[in-house]
């Protein structure tokens, strides 16, 4: 059971920010575009609620809140507004496996079931289930099934599964679908074993861990998993979807089981700055962050491990591109290389950035998940990245 912990904060007045760093980098009318496009695009788009942050050379130099977090009673989005972050957990994930890793506790070319010998009930027509490693599931390389659960048909059923048991189950029934490395295709559930691993090495269930040795270290002291611990439920953003001109509520405070460490995070927008400036890079706080993480290991998990064949979830602009990487993301355009990650779940939607040369960055929310041609978030989401690549970073 994790423990409760009590945040103390006074929450900004400001909803827009502009630091003294800002003014002198880059003309303020700069950053009045970016906050009318970023608005317009909510509004056009039926989007209920929204946060987005830029960061400058460390700093945050744009803070938007946007619109509501409940409508019943209406509550609107601030500082303290706590979002899902669904896949973008993943990267957390692949820290507490680099983490081990620097420890001695682990290779990533470990065969997976070296660690999960339930494995060895899986379908595998390419060979031996050991020719499958930690590097290919934190690389989205090991051949399993994108979904964790994917025989959810009715709507009283759990959200996801809640038991390890339940993914044991299904085991001699999974299959390996394709040679392990040779390509990219996304699996939320070969993160689920990644998250089994760090339970069976530390000692520690998955959130005990990730809070002992990420979030506590990093001040991240309102960022959890799964379902709301009562002292901070009043703010968790509820979520909507909207599809065929029909705004529909999704299930509040919903539990992710098993499935938390690819897509359990829940935290407000000053935690994940905190993140964020930990993945940039502070000179000043450097022996600090390696202790967390050293430096070396960090940009390792950014090198290209494979390409992304450009989809629904993966639009590029043309010359730009797109390459999977240890838990995150690369996206090439010119020579710019942004690092990232993208989040998907019950309503929510979310995607953040970081360019190590310049220690920028941006990170935004959204609680509504408009899928219509016209009102669409994740078509919002890359035109905000374009805008964002062509006059921020």
């Amino acid at each position: 059971m994790r423990t409760l912990r009590i945040w103390l904060s006074i929450p900004m007045l400001l909803s827009v920010v502009v630091s003294p760093l800002a003014a002198q980098s880059a003309p303020a009318a700069d950053f009045a575009a970016i906050k009318s496009f970023y608005e317009s695009g909510l509004r056009s788009n039926g989007i209920l609620g929204s946060s987005l942050i830029l960061i400058r050379n460390g700093d945050v130099v744009l803070h938007d809140n946007y619109g509501v977090q409940s409508q019943s009673p209406a509550v609107t989005v601030d500082d303290s507004t706590t979002y899902h972050w669904a896949s973008c957990t993943k990267t957390l994930t692949g820290i507490a496996i680099m983490q081990l890793r620097d420890r001695g506790l682990l290779s990533l070319d470990d065969p997976l079931i070296k660690y999960i010998p339930e494995l060895a009930a899986v379908h595998d027509p390419y060979g031996s289930i050991s020719k499958v490693t930690i590097r290919h599931v934190m690389s989205h390389s090991g051949g399993f099934r994108d979904a964790t659960w994917p025989w959810r048909d009715a709507d009283w059923q759990p959200f996801e599964p809640t038991q390890w048991s339940q993914i044991v189950a299904m085991m001699p029934y999974t299959n390996v679908a394709f040679e392990p490395g040779s390509r990219f295709s996304y699996s939320n559930l070969g993160v689920v074993f990644l998250g089994e691993i760090i339970e069976r090495l530390s000692g520690d269930p998955y959130q005990l861990y990730m809070e002992k040795n990420i979030l506590l270290p990093l001040g991240m002291t309102r960022t959890y998993f799964d379902r709301s611990p009562y002292n901070l439920l009043r703010y968790r953003s509820h979520s909507w979807d909207l599809k065929d001109g029909k705004l529909t509520e999704d299930e509040f405070d919903f539990n992710t089981g098993i499935t938390r460490s690819n897509g359990g995070l829940n935290a407000p927008l000053p935690d994940m700055i905190k993140y964020l400036q930990f993945l940039l890079g502070d000179p000043a706080r450097q022996v600090e962050c390696d202790a967390i993480l050293n430096r070396g290991s960090l940009e390792e998990m950014w090198k290209p491990y494979l390409p992304v064949v450009p989809d629904d979830d993966f639009v590029s602009r043309p010359g730009a591109h797109d390459s999977v990487t240890t838990s995150f993301f690369v996206h090439t355009d010119g020579k710019l290389r942004l690092i990232g990650h993208a989040g998907w779940q019950n309503g929510f939607r979310s995607h953040f950035y970081i360019d190590p040369a310049t220690r920028s960055a941006y990170i935004v929310a959204y609680n509504t998940d408009a899928q219509d041609k016209t009102q669409n978030t994740r078509s919002f989401d890359f035109e905000l990245r374009d805008e964002l690549i062509d006059h921020f970073f």
